[in-house]
């Protein structure tokens, strides 16, 4: 089993574990540590949304769905097209019925595919990956494709290297058998001037760092 294929199967078995932390489906206490120690994910989602824009009209393509946060977002506020990825059947699947359940389907398409493998038959205005650089081990491959991909930009998240949360996720992750990657400033940086972008900017939310950067 390579590394994409373990990636699938850990998160296809995470997936209501890691739908909860958007759904708040959890206890008062889970509700409380999410608030307390992942408020950076509430953040990242409103810095994406706000660099997407304009929405309306434009086609997007968001690596590493998950269960469809941002793509159906995307749908709502009228995106003309949106394709979802993800290396996890049942992260499909869940986009796959929130697609259908809201009225999008005619709109979205959600593929069990990885970025490096998948072959878009349409141009996009915009691709995002968020939460997806945590697990690659070489992103300047995926990086570069997602500059293939796109006419105007991406809108992508790096966790912080040298934060106290970063070991402590890293043993969690090491335990349950997912590799997890971290980064510094200078090293975003080299890999999107490796990936050929002509220009980027980065900002510091939470214990992450989100890029805009531009074809």
């Amino acid at each position: 089993m390579n590394e994409t294929q373990k990636q699938g199967a850990y998160w296809s078995k995470e997936l209501k574990q890691f739908d909860a932390i958007y759904t708040q489906r959890k206890s008062t206490p889970g509700r409380w540590l999410d608030r307390t120690f992942r408020i950076d994910m509430e953040w990242r989602y409103e810095y994406t949304l706000k660099h997407s824009e304009p929405i309306e009209g434009r086609r997007f393509l968001d690596v590493g769905c998950g269960t469809g946060k941002y793509a159906l977002e995307f749908a709502r506020r009228k995106a003309a097209w949106v394709t979802g990825i993800d290396v996890s059947s049942a992260m499909v699947d869940v986009c796959r019925r929130g697609a259908a359940q809201e009225g999008f389907s005619a709109t979205t398409e959600f593929l069990n595919t990885d970025l490096l493998a998948y072959r878009p038959s349409i141009g996009y205005d915009v691709c995002i990956g968020i939460g997806l650089f945590d697990y690659i081990k070489d992103a300047a491959p995926v990086l570069a494709k997602m500059r293939e991909c796109v006419k105007d930009r991406v809108v992508l998240s790096f966790p912080r290297q040298w934060t106290w949360r970063a070991p402590v996720r890293a043993l969690r992750l090491a335990i349950k058998g997912c590799p997890v990657y971290f980064y510094s400033a200078r090293k975003v940086g080299a890999l999107l001037k490796q990936a050929g972008f002509s220009r980027w900017q980065t900002e510091v939310v939470g214990k992450l760092y989100c890029v805009t950067a531009y074809r």
